[in-house]
């Protein structure tokens, strides 16, 4: 069975305990990069992250952009959606079909 964890504020992922998922509460940028380096590490098939936090940690995030595992998903946060994650499945459709298919912008 594949391992899932979420990063981001506590208050955003505690929910998430209900539903099997590891939890990472982190607030810091570097502390955010070394929970995310830790996940894989510990090979976690899935990553959750909160919009705010994914804006912390875009390099480390995007080193594992084009890797099958681990599937790191933007989710937003307790303040609301940023659009961050839907601009992500946007940039992923189009990197694999070539065309935005999606959105049609």
């Amino acid at each position: 069975m594949h391992k899932e964890g979420i990063v981001g504020d506590k208050d955003t992922i505690l929910g998430f305990l209900a539903l099997g998922i590891d939890i990472f509460p982190a607030y810091e940028p570097d502390e955010i990069k070394k929970t995310i380096q830790s996940l894989v590490e510990k090979e976690y098939a899935i990553i959750y992250i909160t919009e705010r936090a994914s804006l912390l940690a875009k390099e480390t995030i995007s080193r594992y952009k084009d890797f099958q595992l681990p599937a790191i998903i933007v989710i937003p946060g307790i303040e609301g959606n940023l659009g961050i994650g839907m601009n992500e499945v946007r940039e992923s459709a189009k990197r694999a079909i070539g065309a935005d298919i999606l959105f049609k912008e």
